[in-house]
């Protein structure tokens, strides 16, 4: 007899409380057949998930799996109708997302998953946890999902990811799997726990070794109170999603200082320069994990220029400008507000400073629309030629802002 299950992520934000975003389905006892003649529409290639004919929702068939080779493609699947619930959830990665309700609405708890929601406890279900070196990196971004609500690994789970992390298996891991975890990490309420978490077990020093060496950095203490390089750019991180950031400005607040990484011992606590030497790193890293263009793009040009965006309150018109232009504003004003509120990020993610304001942001929005409002029809260049033009261009933009940014009689 088929039965379907409601599993995963639907059965544990509810318990939680929290709204219920999308629903996944297992079937028991089924058939690709039986769903297929049903108006089910097949789709995934390693194993067989159905989409309902109405709701668009996933509907897979209980499967086990067991590892014979390394990588994501390294299981062999069996989905056979004599595969059951306990089965299929006995695969999951922790005990919290292996539970199920039935078509009555009972709870299926095998593994305990309940009783580590009310301890806030994230624990593996089984050893075969360590069969996928990316559930190294589910873990810790669970970690980061749940930190507000207290959520702790427990040490027999820590203990896995750090023996899988010194095993190699991550060597195995393809780009793109990496960094959808991360990217979907940086969305969480605290995603410096998800660093966090990956420098315990081991797993950052094998996958960003360029933000593994910020820890234990120093930095001047006048400016930074928290020391450590790398509890810095934590801070940072935290405080962007407390403001309610997107993921692009968290991922480039993870990388705004790298260059510190390279300053030599005898010019600690001093980092000067560190924004220019930092780029390069910034550019390997977006290769190595294959990062959409919007991301990188921002990163790069939060790199360069977070320290020139702190200073614009000291400015003359013309080096205001010159940040405008550097940073690509008046090329792609959409980015103008990621950016800021990288710096801003930045500026504040620092112990006893988070709390201060950051003006620097509303004179870049002030000299930037300023900028804007001077159009190269609207500029007189009778008799001017290439550069000549640019240059007189310039020169009415700097105006504008000047005009701008002088108090009012």
């Amino acid at each position: 007899m088929t039965e379907v299950f409601l599993v995963g992520g639907a059965v544990r934000d509810d318990l939680l409380g929290k709204v219920v975003k999308e629903q996944d389905w297992v079937v028991v006892g089924g058939s690709p057949e039986e769903l297929t003649s049903q108006g089910y529409r097949q789709v995934g290639a390693s194993f067989p998930v159905f989409l309902h004919p109405d709701s668009g929702e996933e509907y897979a068939l209980a499967r086990t799996e067991r590892k014979q080779g390394h990588g994501y493609h390294g299981f062999a699947v069996d989905f056979h109708p004599g595969v059951t619930l306990i089965e299929d959830l006995e695969r999951r990665d922790l005990t919290i997302n292996a539970m199920a309700r039935d078509e009555q609405g009972q709870l299926v708890d095998p593994f305990n998953g309940q009783r580590d929601l009310e301890q806030r406890v994230l624990r593996h279900v089984s050893d075969a946890f360590t069969e996928d070196p990316l559930r190294v990196l589910r873990v810790a971004r669970f970690a980061a999902r749940f930190a507000d609500l207290g959520f702790t690994i427990h040490p027999s789970t820590l203990k896995l990811m750090t023996d899988m992390v010194r095993s190699g298996e991550l060597e195995h891991l393809v780009p793109e799997r990496v960094w959808s975890e991360c990217e979907k990490a940086f969305g969480c309420s605290q995603p410096g726990k998800f660093i966090e978490v990956l420098r315990e077990c081991g797993a950052l020093e094998q996958l960003l070794p360029e933000v593994d060496r910020l820890f234990g950095v120093p930095q001047p203490e006048k400016h930074h109170p928290e020391i450590d390089t790398g509890i810095h750019v934590l801070m940072t991180m935290n405080l962007a999603a407390d403001m309610g950031n997107d993921a692009k400005v968290i991922f480039a607040l993870l990388l705004h200082d790298l260059g510190k990484g390279l300053t030599p011992e005898s010019r600690l606590p001093s980092h000067f320069g560190h924004e220019k030497s930092g780029l390069p790193l910034v550019q390997g890293v977006c290769e190595r994990f294959r990062v959409p263009g919007a991301y990188r793009s921002l990163a790069l040009i939060v790199c360069e220029n977070h320290l020139r965006c702190h200073r614009v309150l000291e400015a003359r018109p013309s080096t205001l400008l010159k940040l405008i232009e550097d940073a690509g504003l008046l090329r792609q004003p959409e980015r103008t507000e990621n950016f800021l509120q990288a710096c801003e990020a930045d500026y504040r993610g620092r112990k006893g400073m988070e709390s201060r304001s950051y003006p620097q942001a509303g004179r870049v929005r002030l000299g930037l629309a300023a900028a804007q409002s001077i159009r190269a029809a609207d500029v007189e260049t009778t008799g001017l030629e290439g550069p000549q033009i640019g240059e007189k261009i310039r020169e009415a933009r700097i105006a504008a802002i000047s005009d701008a940014l002088s108090p009012a009689d």
